[in-house]
Parts: C-alpha cells; structure tokens; sequence
C-alpha cells in the first residue's frame, strides 16, 4: 500500500539519529477527477468545463416529428461527467447547467434557453448524473457491466423527470408520453449506454496500466487485492 511517510526527530538525546515514521494511507482515487492534481481550483475547473461540455453536447440535436423532445448527445455528455467527476462535482456542474440555461444562456439543445416542455430532462440531468457520479465512487465505472448498468439507472431518472414534466406541461396522458417523451430516444440511448460502457472502463485500464493508480479497491469476486509497500 503506498504510504506518506512523516520523520520526526526524537527528544531523547540517548538514540542520536533515530527517527519515528509515521505512516498514513494514501487517499484512494474513487473517480477519474481524483487523479488530477490541486483541490478547490481543479474542482472548479472541472464543475465549469464539465457544463460546457454538456452544453456542447446539446448542440448535437435533432428534432423528430410528432415530439417537442429533440434527440441529442447530452445524454452522453451528461452521463459521462457523472461518471468522470464524481457525485458532488457532478452534481454542481449540472446544477450550473441548469441555473445559467434557465437565466438566458443558449447552450439547452438546439441553442435554447429558458424552460420549455423538455425542461424536466434538464432536471434529470442532475439526478441522473449525482446518481452515475455515486455509482462510479463505488467502482461502477471500473469494468462494461457495471458502467452499462450505471447508465441504465442515469437513463431512468433522466426519463422519470423528463416524462413527469412532460405530462403535466401538456396535459398528456400516460400513451402521449410514452410516444412523445420515450419511445423516440430508447434506440439512441442505448448506443450511447454501450459507448459509455467502453469508454470509462478503458481509462480505468490505462490508468492501471500506467501505474497511476496502484489500488484496485473494486476487485471482483474472488480476485487478489492489488497491494504495493
């Protein structure tokens, strides 16, 4: 297990040049970010360029017919940073989303701003990426399966906001939201699952393979606990 290791000078005058260590844990990486050096500036960094993405993201979007939802690849965007930042800086970097969009900035789908019938998506966005961000601090971003299964509970969430909010802005019954606010995306959520499952698995292979991280807290069952002294 790496160490830091803190040398103290003795009092006692009778062992000149001995020395005490102290030994303490080294902090484990439980998301990506952690990896990054610095604290407060880095987090920051991290909250406001995750928003951008997100709102680069939307950008990608395509209107169907019959739908006030455009499809789009913030879901993606989203889910990702969740993963990659973990719950609390996920969580920040959504809610930003979601507060400079609703005050008039243009980076909600399509160049959008303000609340429309799609804005319960945004507040899924939240959710869905606090959620992806808590699963990953618990290794569900570490191997295909449960990163696939991480973006299928972030869907969910994004869904169960999005539909909400739906129905109730247009009075739709439960058929009209299903056809309006689900039934278009499954297709193109699911690609965007099976992309995300193999994009955050593999930097946590690069990570192992370049020794960067030397704890695998997240072994699975039956397997040998990395350890380096």
């Amino acid at each position: 297990m790496n160490v830091l290791n803190w040398v103290l000078d003795p009092d006692p005058p009778s062992r000149p040049g001995a020395a005490m260590t102290i030994a303490f844990p080294a902090r484990r990486p439980l998301v990506l970010a952690d990896l990054l050096p610095g604290t407060l500036a880095r987090d920051a960094v991290l909250v406001v360029g995750a928003a951008g993405f997100v709102g680069a993201t939307a950008q990608l979007s395509v209107h169907l017919p019959g739908t006030p939802v455009p499809v789009t690849g913030q879901t993606l965007g989203v889910l990702l940073s969740g993963a990659a930042l973990g719950w609390r800086r996920a969580m920040a970097s959504l809610a930003l989303y979601l507060l400079v969009g609703v005050l008039g900035f243009p980076w909600f789908a399509g160049h959008s701003s303000g609340v429309g019938a799609s804005f319960g998506y945004v507040i899924g966005f939240v959710a869905a990426a606090t959620i992806v961000g808590a699963l990953a601090g618990r290794g569900g971003d570490r191997t295909p399966l449960r990163m696939l299964a991480s973006m299928v509970a972030g869907n969910a969430l994004i869904y169960l906001f999005g539909m909400t909010y739906l129905a109730l802005d247009l009075h739709f019954g439960a058929e009209a939201t299903i056809r309006e606010g689900l039934r278009p995306f499954l297709v193109g959520d699911a690609i965007k699952a099976v992309i995300a499952a193999g994009l955050l698995p593999g930097a946590w292979a690069l990570v192992y393979r370049s020794g960067t991280d030397t704890s695998r807290p997240h072994q699975e069952a039956g397997g040998p606990e990395s350890r380096s002294g």
